[in-house]
């Protein structure tokens, strides 16, 4: 199970951070992604983290203003998201799988969103 949250309403050039908890124990082959989707839209990888490695891949619509961390401790994967533009608004996904693909269909488990809005 996946808990994602620390959505909200920012304006342009704020800064949100959103967190994804797991109720289990991540193995250190699991994966852990953030999608975003609009509705009508399909969606969309931001990023994703391998948590035993701590490898870490950004699509290029964020890279440089988005960084995704772990907290081993409290089982839980940040997705810090800094110069925050109107087209990054969206709901946030979590994900979990064992690749750190940008294909949604290769995880397996999936956190409920979050939404993010940001205004110009």
């Amino acid at each position: 199970q996946l808990q994602a949250s620390g959505g909200g309403l920012v304006q342009a050039g704020g800064s949100l951070k959103l967190s994804c908890a797991g109720s289990g124990r991540f193995f250190s082959s699991s994966v852990i992604g953030w999608f975003r989707q609009d509705p009508g839209k399909e969606r969309e990888f931001v990023a994703a983290i391998r948590w035993g490695r701590s490898s870490t891949y950004y699509s290029d619509s964020v890279k440089g203003r988005f960084t995704i961390s772990k907290d081993g401790a409290k089982n839980t994967v940040y997705l810090e998201m800094n110069s925050l533009k109107p087209e990054d608004t969206a709901t946030y996904y979590c994900a979990k799988g064992t690749s750190p693909t940008s294909e949604p269909g290769a995880y397996s488990s999936w956190g409920q969103g979050t939404q993010v809005t940001v205004s110009s």
